[in-house]
């Protein structure tokens, strides 16, 4: 369907085009033939030519191709645009349909554990076994719409504006902790080779939902048995960069460049299975553009991991002081 509306798109801004040149040549060849016209009428009969005519061919001419250029380049911003809209139009649909799915199963999980307890008398050990079940069900369940929440939070620009100066390490290993349930079947590790404080003026919520969105991209994302990941901290001049490198399916070069895009997700492109919302690269890109940062991201090729860097502006005169001490 999306491919047929391209089509369609692409033969109307050709056909247009084509119609337009074609009505600008038929106009300068019946413009040239009737001042030829004119100008036999006035040697005929000795009538002044600066009276008659007047108007200067070439000047019209000159006028009317850049009134065409004008038009054509009118036309062309149409056709981007609308390539565009039809693209964020696939987007949004294969974020429905695959978001829809994450709602789903999780709630239809948590209605067949719930099923499972109204007709049987559970020994203790399986019911405990089956409210872990029901409990990651929830957490499921509680993340697809604290993206959607953080998302809309995000782009209306209605999240806290409160900042604090914050060492973003000690912050990165306190929110490892305090999540650490949601974590636990992987390894995260987190490396400060200088052994300093890293400080920015940062909103520390921001900056946590920041790390949820990274880390859980970068287990979602990943075929090995234990998912793991490094956050690194090193400084350059007066840029903190925070590195993740983790050991998942890696990504091509094309997707580089699409990940960050909204709803945007890997493998919808060549037909694969595709994972998550789409939402979560999107949101860290934003919030490190709130706090004049930036998020980058390489790798290898497919299969040999993902590294996504944060670089933020530091305190100068807080960090200085920190080195001295």
């Amino acid at each position: 369907m999306g491919g047929s509306r391209w089509f369609h798109s692409l033969i109307t801004m050709i056909l247009s085009i084509i119609a337009l040149v074609l009505s600008f040549a038929l106009y300068i060849y019946w413009y040239l033939e009737v001042s030829e016209g004119l100008r036999a009428v006035v040697t005929r009969f000795k009538i002044d030519t600066k009276q008659v005519l007047e108007p200067q061919t070439w000047v019209v001419i000159l006028v009317l191709s850049i009134l065409v250029g004008f038009i054509l380049i009118c036309i062309f911003i149409i056709f981007v645009y609308n390539q565009k809209a039809l693209q964020l139009y696939r987007l949004q649909n294969n974020f429905i349909n695959n978001f829809t799915h994450e709602l789903k199963t999780p709630v239809t999980s948590l209605k067949l554990y719930l099923e499972t307890f109204a007709k049987y008398d559970l020994p203790r050990k399986d019911q405990l076994k089956y409210i872990a079940y029901m409990i990651q069900d929830a957490e499921r369940l509680s993340d697809n719409v604290s993206q959607i929440l953080n998302l809309a939070k995000i782009e209306s620009s209605t999240f806290s504006s409160e900042k604090n100066i914050t060492d973003l390490v000690n912050a990165t290993r306190d929110f490892l902790k305090e999540n650490h349930h949601r974590f636990s079947n992987s390894e995260i590790e987190v490396n400060n080779p200088d052994d300093k404080p890293y400080l920015v003026n940062i909103n520390l919520p921001l900056y946590e939902m920041f790390l949820m969105n990274i880390l859980t991209n970068a287990v979602t994302y990943n075929d090995s048995t234990v998912p793991k990941i490094e956050i690194g901290f090193r400084s350059m001049r007066d840029k903190l960069i925070i590195g993740f490198t983790d050991n998942g399916i890696g990504l091509e070069k094309g997707d580089i460049k699409k990940i960050f895009r909204k709803f945007y997700q890997v493998g919808k492109s060549d037909n694969r299975s595709a994972k998550g919302s789409g939402l979560g690269l999107y949101v860290a890109d934003n919030i490190a553009r709130i706090y004049s940062g930036k998020l980058k991201a390489e790798s290898r090729g497919r299969g040999r991991g993902s590294q996504f860097s944060l670089i933020l502006p530091l305190e100068p005169i807080l960090n200085q002081n920190t080195m001295t001490k």
